[in-house]
């Protein structure tokens, strides 16, 4: 009997074709985070069942740029840099479940297809974008890691601009930020193969970080600007108050999640 191999479609007789690897999923990243604050009723409305919003600061959202290389638990993408590199924008906000707080993303784009798999497993709601930000370097014109460096970022999808910033560090801090810094609140969603069916697939699942070790996080202040589209939402989550911006250099082990609840197959 013919059998067929891969972690993640298209399977095939040797398992080379699988579009992503089996976890663990190794990440080394450059991060510029921007946090401010929104409507809260912005927050709520992309807040699904049993979900409730933060019970402090409910309209804290986090917009994150991170530069990534990533890589199963042998490394060999990293030789293959097209296989490991890839770059993301994404929007957290927090939430509470069973009075719990927990971060969720809200919005994701990426530039790598094998990004959008990974998110389909892991409950991020990944779609395509452009993306682009200044990466430090110690030598010539690019920014060091130091008081007064300045760093932009861009992020575009179907052919539009939707976020632009810029960072401007200040010093050192105590931390990169506190919206991203939870176990992270996603659903996973598949809808039935049947018209009308409902979903296949409905679980709301707790995923983070198996491991965990970062740079120096810096402090600084960040100018940002997000634009309508006809196409994205981003936009609704409007920047009301500035809070910081940060930089860090991180890395991260992802090797599976929890489930928090099932819904009923063919619920609607």
């Amino acid at each position: 009997m013919t059998s067929v191999r891969g972690y993640f479609p298209p399977k095939t007789a040797t398992g080379a074709a699988s579009l992503i690897p089996a976890p663990p999923w190794h990440y080394s990243g450059d991060l510029l985070t921007i946090e401010y604050r929104t409507d809260p009723a912005r927050v709520r409305e992309l807040l699904p069942e049993p979900l409730e919003p933060a019970e402090e600061d409910p309209g804290a959202v986090a917009l994150i740029w991170a530069d990534w290389q990533s890589c199963a638990a042998g490394g060999r993408e990293l030789l293959d840099p097209v296989l490991s590199q890839y770059k993301e924008t994404f929007a957290v906000v927090r939430c509470t479940y069973r009075g719990r707080t927990y971060s969720r993303c809200v919005y994701i784009w990426v530039d790598k297809d094998f990004a959008i798999a990974r998110g389909l497993q892991q409950g991020y709601p990944k779609k395509l974008g452009s993306i682009h930000q200044t990466r430090p370097h110690p030598y010539g014109p690019a920014p060091r890691i130091e008081p007064g460096a300045r760093f932009g970022a861009t992020l575009a999808a179907a052919d539009r601009r939707l976020a632009q910033a810029v960072v401007t560090l200040r010093e050192p801090s105590g931390t990169g930020g506190f919206v991203n810094g939870h176990a992270m609140a996603h659903h996973r969603w598949l809808p039935s193969i049947e018209n009308r069916e409902g979903l296949a697939l409905d679980e709301l699942i707790e995923s983070g970080a198996a491991s965990f070790e970062g740079g120096q996080p810096w402090v600084g202040d960040a100018e940002l600007e997000l634009f309508d589209s006809p196409t994205e939402e981003l936009a609704r989550l409007e920047v009301r108050e500035p809070i910081a911006a940060y930089y860090r250099q991180v890395g991260v082990v992802w090797d599976g999640g929890r489930l928090l609840e099932s819904g009923t197959p063919g619920a609607r």
